[in-house]
């Protein structure tokens, strides 16, 4: 089936799509890096803003996929929701589907799309759907279900014109751990330094002291040990919890240290602390963030994949992608 790729990145719908067979005949993407990246892999340069680009030019498609900017409504960010100029452009889509009157939707966003703004977001989303004529099916899937080692929820759509009810995967639950995904030579730059290290045990030893309420048990001040939980991350492992351990968006990800023996924590875009987007991983030679190459296995992209930017962009790239190996499972759903 044709398919058009909105907000497409990098292509992470695109390529679980056509591994499922359907083909791609537009693109849109505004970031240029994510464009770079894009035309190296898929020998196409996407179209840019989707807000100045004419519905009658976008080829006719039976299929319109959509990870719309999730920023606006995510937990990590400020939560605005239709407020966020990215949180607008949902209208976008009903743009394209009034013209195109486009069979099937298939959107991604996070779970908190479900309960913003009291539920008044979703409830709005469905309304301006289900006015147009479609029949709405919705999950939550974790990406650790589908056979990549990464906590990573995040809720899909399929919208359909047909009034049949989608019927998504059954999760695998094929088990992986991080250190399935680790690359065998690692270039020292990832390590943390003497420096950076002494810094988080500083951290981490002068919350305990002050009683966090976390469990966390340092023995020693220089050294790096804590009680095993899966309290915020279900099949990982945390050594090093700061306060505030949930707060995502004030860098505490960046500040912890996790087992590679579970799964990793979510990817994300932006972040602070030595950990960044990655968070930090406990190895046999040190103390290090993941390489954006296991942030790309991460998120099920094969080796083949080319990450033609720097850290800092494919870092962000991959936190903005999609677990390809969930895109994949629903689309082929979606030709059966």
């Amino acid at each position: 089936m044709k398919f058009i790729d909105l907000f497409a990145g990098i292509g992470g719908f695109r390529l679980g799509m056509e591994t499922a067979g359907h083909q791609c005949v537009f693109s849109s993407e505004i970031d240029k890096y994510a464009q770079k990246t894009y035309y190296a892999n898929f020998g196409e340069m996407p179209s840019g803003d989707i807000t100045k680009i004419k519905v009658e030019n976008i080829p006719q498609h039976e299929i319109l996929c959509a990870g719309f900017p999730c920023q606006a409504f995510s937990i990590a960010g400020k939560g605005l929701g239709f407020k966020d100029p990215r949180g607008t452009l949902f209208w976008e889509i009903l743009r394209i589907i009034d013209f195109h009157k486009t069979p099937i939707l298939f959107l991604e966003n996070v779970p908190r799309l479900l309960t913003h703004n009291t539920g008044n977001s979703w409830a709005i989303i469905k309304q301006e759907l289900i006015s147009r004529g479609y029949t709405i099916s919705h999950i939550i899937l974790n990406a650790a279900q589908f056979g990549v080692p990464q906590s990573r929820k995040r809720l899909f759509i399929i919208a359909r014109l047909d009034g049949i009810i989608f019927t998504f995967p059954t999760p695998p639950n094929i088990s992986t751990v991080v250190s399935d995904i680790l690359e065998s030579i690692v270039n020292i730059k990832y390590f943390l330094t003497k420096k950076a290290l002494k810094g988080i045990r500083k951290h981490n030893v002068k919350h305990k002291l002050k009683g966090n309420g976390f469990g966390a048990k340092i023995i020693t001040p220089d050294k790096i040990a804590g009680t095993i939980s899966a309290r915020y991350y279900k099949g990982g492992e945390t050594l090093i919890k700061p306060k505030k351990v949930a707060n995502l968006n004030k860098g505490g990800q960046g500040s912890r240290v996790y087992s590679i023996k579970g799964t990793s924590i979510t990817l994300s875009a932006l972040g602070g602390g030595q950990g960044a987007t990655t968070g930090l991983y406990q190895v046999e030679t040190g103390i290090r963030r993941l390489t954006p190459r296991e942030c790309a296995r991460l998120q099920g992209f094969p080796d083949i994949f080319k990450i033609v930017v720097s850290d800092s962009q494919a870092y962000k790239q991959f936190g903005n992608s999609v677990c390809i190996k969930i895109i994949e499972a629903i689309a082929k759903n979606i030709r059966k």
